[in-house]
């Protein structure tokens, strides 16, 4: 059986815990995030495998990855294509199934529940935000933020949604469809979504890839911005250093390793 495995990078060790931004806004302390605090950790990943076989084939995705984040933190994931970044992601959101170790997020091993438990869990904790905007066409930009909140039976689901459109930037525009927003606009309301039921954890693949870097950058500021004003943790896949930086730590990938680990004043 021929399987695909590049050289196998040294593991380097993280050196750093998180440290605070330099921001007006307020966020969690060093000692919020303290990994000695028992406070169940939003992501917890153990020697995490996935191998995709194909026909006579197997290909190594991720090879014994460990990640561990604190709520409130934010963090990206950097790395060259085929790196795994995508990959972890995924198992993380529950939107796939690992060959080998252990996702917790929330508190909750993904590995214990079934299909139906793992939606909940993605529907109750994790919010996520794609390239593609992933907006329904024919609903105005209030009505795709409030659909969600409508589906867990929220009775604030209209009051909600505008306040969520309020907070990114889109009062103004909450009747347009997504066809008369731009793409930076669609992309706040992508966000809106996933903010919409309050999640301990957004997930964010390459949020900024289809963007201009000035509306990228913009995108960005308003991250750290929820990131700041809520307390929801986001994890974000990119594959440029610009947008990483403004995370408060970035993690490198390469080969389905963890190579390296930053963090950023």
């Amino acid at each position: 059986m021929a399987i695909t495995n590049a050289t196998q990078p040294a593991m380097v060790q993280p050196t750093a815990q998180p440290r605070q931004r330099d921001s007006g806004f307020h966020h969690a302390t060093d000692a919020e995030i303290d990994y000695s605090l028992p406070e169940p950790d939003v992501v917890n990943v153990r020697d995490l495998f996935k191998i995709y076989r194909e026909r006579q084939v197997e290909t190594v995705a991720l090879r014994g990855v460990n990640l561990r984040m604190r709520p409130g933190e934010f963090v990206a994931l950097i790395g060259p294509s085929g790196s795994g970044k995508s990959t972890l992601l995924n198992l993380i959101g529950g939107l796939d199934t690992p060959s080998a170790g252990q996702v917790r997020v929330a508190g909750d091993d993904l590995a214990l529940l079934t299909e139906h438990d793992r939606a909940r869990v993605r529907r109750r904790a994790v919010g996520f935000v794609f390239q593609a905007h992933n907006l329904l066409p024919f609903l105005s930009a209030h009505e795709n933020v409030a659909l969600p909140l409508q589906l867990a039976l929220r009775a604030d689901a209209a009051n909600r949604s505008d306040l969520l459109l309020n907070q990114v930037g889109l009062a103004e525009r909450r009747d347009h469809r997504p066809a008369a927003l731009s793409g930076g606009e669609q992309q706040r309301v992508s966000i809106a979504c996933a903010l919409a039921n309050e999640p301990a954890l957004l997930l964010a693949d390459e949020p900024t890839g289809e963007l201009d870097a000035t509306t990228a950058h913009a995108i960005m500021e308003l991250f750290v911005t929820l990131n700041q004003q809520t307390g929801t943790a986001i994890l974000m896949v990119t594959h440029d250093p610009a947008m990483a930086a403004y995370s408060r730590r970035t993690v490198h990938m390469r080969d389905g390793q963890i190579v390296e680990e930053t963090t950023h004043a």
